[in-house]
């Protein structure tokens, strides 16, 4: 039988895990929730550009609640402060719905006892478990870098590099509230904690260096940050709308992970309206830079299936497979709070089941 699924929230990345839903032989769409009311009432189908699926979307949680699902697919979109969604994971978790989540939830017990037990307890209560599954965090450094690791006797650092083109993002919100594009540099701190898009971002990304830490074996003793962002070296049109000169085209998130023995775990994205500020013009999606005996450097790169001529961006169908292929992990655990397996690989069992 295929995996009963409830898909969270439709916004670029919500919308492209719904498609693989509906599409994947292995997974049913039983219900979806949106935030918008203009989405509210729409068959799923419609909004995925689909076929008609009889699935409506919703606004009210308890509709979401009542229903009969294996998982949810939480999807909301960030917003300040980090764990700022955890009210509706916890009552998911309480009706007895596994949540995988594609924001964070990497490793919730780095922030200490009183919100991990409050995680647990909904677990405990509904049956249920959580996961945290995605591109980054989830994969680049949880995944990836840590089985890159695995041929180094000796470890000092691990940096993982993400450059992503933010210039066909469609959302003005997101751009230019979430993301932090085309405000003053000069108005912001980019190291402020209290700047909106690091509140969003602080946490999720101390968490993610958190669970490679401990994949590591390591103590992570803290997390610094070293935050830059760069005006724009012209105006720019994007799909977003207008960014002037000289405010931000271009914000570098760098956080630093200080570990046990002098090691550094660092997480550094490049989100970018302009390719003015990067050592090169065409960076890979992610280059990571092992320092150790060996030293390790990697890069990697996403592509759409030849011919695929859909608006959905090769990250966004990544995301996608990466949270079809943690359902039955979710699925199959104990109740309970458990970490992404350091694999996840593509399951043709999954591909062919009905």
């Amino acid at each position: 039988m295929a995996y009963r699924v409830i898909q969270w929230a439709t916004g670029a990345m919500g919308k492209s895990c719904l498609r693989t839903v509906i599409d994947h032989p292995s997974t049913e769409l039983v219900g979806l929730y949106v935030y918008g009311e203009a989405k509210a009432g729409r068959d799923a189908g419609d909004i995925a550009r689909r076929g008609a699926t009889g699935v409506l979307a919703t606004r009210d949680i308890d509709e979401i609640l009542a229903l009969d699902a294996d998982v949810v697919i939480h999807a909301a979109r960030l917003a300040p402060p980090y764990g700022s969604h955890d009210a509706e994971i916890l009552a998911l978790l309480a009706s007895g719905k596994n949540v995988i989540s594609i924001n964070g939830y990497s490793d919730p017990s780095h922030w200490g006892d009183a919100r991990l037990a409050a995680l647990e307890a909904a677990c405990a209560k509904g049956g249920s478990t959580l996961m945290g599954a995605g591109l980054n965090p989830g994969f680049a450094a949880e995944q990836l870098a840590a089985v890159a690791s695995g041929v180094c006797s000796e470890l000092d650092a691990i940096e993982v590099i993400e450059s992503v083109d933010c210039r066909a993002v469609r959302s003005p919100d997101y751009v230019f509230g979430v993301l932090g594009f085309g405000q003053d540099p000069a108005s912001v701190d980019p190291n402020d904690p209290d700047w909106g898009p690091a509140s969003s971002l602080n946490g999720m990304y101390a968490e993610a260096l958190a669970a490679l830490a401990k994949r590591l074996n390591l103590t992570l003793e803290r997390v610094d940050t070293n935050h830059r962002v760069f005006g724009a070296s012209q105006e720019l049109s994007i799909a977003a709308g207008t960014i002037a000169q000289g405010t931000i085209s271009h914000v570098n998130w760098r956080w630093i992970g200080r570990a046990e023995g002098g090691r550094d775990l660092i997480i550094s994205i490049h989100w970018f309206m302009e390719t003015a500020h990067l050592e090169t013009e065409a960076p890979p999606l992610w280059s990571l830079r092992l320092t150790g005996q060996p030293s390790v450097r990697m890069t990697l790169d996403l592509d759409k299936r030849p011919g695929d001529q859909t608006p959905t961006s090769a990250e966004q169908w990544a995301v996608a497979g990466s949270v079809i292929n943690a359902i039955p992990h979710v699925v199959a655990a104990p109740p309970g709070v458990m970490t992404r397996p350091l694999a996840t690989p593509f399951d043709g069992a999954l591909a062919r089941r009905a």
